[in-house]
């Protein structure tokens, strides 16, 4: 694991013992510090080895050196949050600990990645050409690896970290070496003060970025292009990834549509900005496989594909998936992010039908009986027996929810593998 000699005799609360909570309270008690930690989950609590369970809004907040909160604790309304703000207490997340220990690991880079769709694929396209280039790194943040529980690189290897926007908020002194903003469109407002404050918490990635390091930025979207604007001085040092860039990606068949290639685009200016050759940068594209739950084949049967793109979790990135095959049975719904799918309509032409599910479902049939044939199937697994019964061969069963999955499933990873569940007993 990941420790930092500076933590040693300091102390610290965790709220949230998820996987990077754990990460977090092991590398911690490692470190030497003294650490509270708690979750409302018992079965969570009992996990915990060398710190002490207590409820962070139950003690004295005064004189900890930091409350380390899980992304998913809404700062806007937690009451915890005013009470470490009223005691002067740091509210930190476990990139920023990373952060703070990068000066005792072998000298090493960071590349950081944000933006509202495409950061996994993006950050595991990077890797993945490190790796194949013979680069030691290191994979971890958003993507579901905690950073500090990663054993430390030697030297001159590469930390590829995806970064949610309330793991940046949780962040104030990582420097990357290459930052990365691939798009901004509306998304977890409900923890934001509008649009312009989700906006504002991805520039923050490039507000802590040495003016030096590089900055690769899409400015396919007016807010993405105003940051990109606002980093003009940096010169040589800012890459703008325009939209609708024509290339030849035939030789690269996990980076297949428009988006994956403003993807492929943000990775290989990334590695050029680490000096990795245009020869290993290009094997790397050839031979990366793409990724779990992200428009991933899970099997063809009686020549009909099924389509796990369980990641989508908003209009915006459900529409990629939806342009990229030509008659779909679509399957989605779940805990809506927005009130509409504006984003999907100029690939509507490609549903040979819909099967609605979760909260969603009635609110999605209703926008889409007036454009194509729909069904609400209520559950994900009968809307795949349902959209197997109806397709025909040629035809693809695309599940790519538009939607968070927290309704019915444990995550979006849960509910990818109960869609391939269903696939399977199908066969």
């Amino acid at each position: 694991m990941i420790t930092s000699p500076t933590w040693r005799g300091k102390r610290y609360a965790v709220l949230g013992l998820a996987r990077s909570g754990m990460a977090t309270v092991a590398a911690l008690v490692a470190g030497g510090a003294e650490v509270v930690a708690w979750d409302s989950n018992e079965a969570a609590r009992a996990g915990v080895s060398g710190a002490t369970i207590a409820d962070p809004e139950a003690i004295d907040l005064a004189g900890f050196d930091g409350l380390v909160v899980s992304p998913g604790v809404p700062l806007n309304r937690h009451p915890v949050a005013a009470k470490a703000r009223a005691a002067g207490t740091p509210i930190i997340g476990d990139i920023e600990l990373f952060a703070q220990a990068r000066a005792s690991l072998p000298p090493h880079k960071v590349v950081g990645i944000t933006g509202t769709n495409g950061k996994s694929t993006t950050t595991s396209l990077i890797h993945h050409i490190l790796d194949a280039a013979g680069i030691p790194a290191r994979l971890g943040g958003n993507i579901g690896k905690p950073i500090l529980g990663e054993e430390p690189l030697p030297e001159g290897g590469v930390y590829v970290l995806e970064l949610s926007s309330y793991q940046i908020d949780l962040t104030s002194s990582l420097d990357c070496d290459v930052a990365i903003l691939l798009n901004i469109t509306p998304d977890h407002l409900d923890r934001y003060a509008g649009f312009a404050g989700y906006a504002a918490s991805k520039a923050r990635l490039f507000a802590m970025q040495s003016p030096d390091h590089a900055a690769i930025i899409g400015i396919g979207d007016a807010a993405s292009a105003a940051i990109a604007r606002s980093l003009s001085a940096r010169g040589e040092h800012l890459t703008k990834i325009a939209p609708g860039v024509c290339m030849d990606q035939s030789r690269w068949p996990s980076l297949q549509g428009p988006h994956n290639a403003q993807n492929a685009l943000a990775a290989i200016s990334a590695c050029q900005a680490l000096g990795v050759p245009e020869e290993a940068i290009d094997r790397g594209l050839r031979s990366f496989t793409g990724l779990a739950h992200r428009m991933e084949r899970i099997a063809t049967i009686d020549g009909v594909a099924f389509i796990n793109d369980s990641k989508a979790t908003n209009p915006e990135s459900t529409a990629p998936a939806l342009a990229a095959f030509e008659r779909i049975h679509w399957i989605l719904g779940g805990q809506a992010k927005t009130d509409d799918l504006d984003a999907c309509a100029p690939h509507f032409g490609h549903v040979v039908r819909a099967y609605t599910i979760g909260e969603a479902a009635p609110r999605f049939a209703a926008i889409l009986q007036p454009h194509l044939p729909v069904e609400q199937s209520g559950t994900l697994a009968a809307a795949v027996d349902a959209a197997a019964a109806r397709a025909r061969p040629g035809e693809t069963v695309l599940l790519s929810p538009a939607c968070a999955s927290f309704d019915q499933f444990r995550d979006f990873e849960d509910r990818g593998d109960q869609f391939r569940a269903a696939v399977e007993a199908l066969a």
